[in-house]
């Protein structure tokens, strides 16, 4: 399975997922344009991609709590490509404390304002350049936390807030761009072990039933619902917690 001229634009990637799944795609194939909040994060993840021989990776800076941020990312992009073939919206602060007292009144803001205003800000500022490719997929990180009845995991009520807009956001999105041939894929998983992908653990972690499930499996789960034909429209990956 290759991405050969795919453009990939990841938010995000200069850590954990993000920069997995950068690392990943620019392995097969694909020219990424990867965004951080913190530029020199996202360089780092450029050149360790370069350092693998693929030059076709492009470093921005984006915070999405920052509307003018991600205006600014999207022109950037903008002005080097013509098109995106796959946006993932892989950005959202994660906020920990099954106490709702617990976060700040400012961690609150932030984490809802990235997680939720972020991704729609970046399926907006980005669409142009979707609806520009004959494959179109915006492929969204929710969570378990947005799943009804949902209620094993630490993170905080902002955060179980944030993902349940995610999820709403992605559900409407999916029905009203389907006409116009772009994919919406979301996918829900739980807690999960993230390799560093450019270790031996990426390979030899557990991978069985009765296993936690693995960044690993994570990519796998992206890069085949992105290779599908453009009639199987996938439009939700939801995981069975262990």
């Amino acid at each position: 399975m290759r991405f050969d001229n795919h453009r990939v634009v990841i938010t995000s990637a200069g850590r954990d997922f993000g920069r997995t799944l950068a690392i990943r795609l620019a392995d097969l194939g694909a020219e990424v344009f990867l965004s951080a909040r913190s530029l020199d994060a996202a360089e780092r993840v450029r050149d360790e991609i370069r350092d693998r021989g693929h030059q076709h990776v492009h470093a921005f800076t984006c915070d999405l709590t920052d509307p003018a941020s991600i205006r600014d990312f999207a022109s950037s992009v903008a002005r080097r490509t013509d098109r995106v073939d796959v946006l993932i919206n892989n950005g959202s602060r994660y906020l920990e404390g099954p106490d709702l007292l617990s976060a700040t009144d400012t961690d609150v803001v932030d984490t809802i304002a990235s997680g939720a205003t972020g991704t729609v800000l970046a399926v907006k500022n980005f669409l142009p350049l979707l609806l520009n490719s004959d494959r179109p997929d915006v492929v969204t990180m929710v969570s378990a936390c947005a799943a009804q009845g949902h209620h094993r995991s630490d993170a905080h009520d902002a955060f179980y807030a944030a993902k349940s807009a995610q999820a709403g956001f992605t559900e409407i999105l999916s029905k009203r761009l389907r006409p116009r041939g772009v994919r919406v894929i979301s996918l829900y998983p739980p807690d999960f072990d993230n390799a560093d992908p450019l270790t031996e653990e990426w390979e030899t972690a557990p991978r069985e039933s009765t296993d936690g499930l693995t960044a690993h499996s994570l990519v796998e789960c992206v890069l085949f619902a992105v290779a599908q034909p453009r009639d199987c429209f996938i439009k939700a990956f939801h995981f069975e917690q262990v």
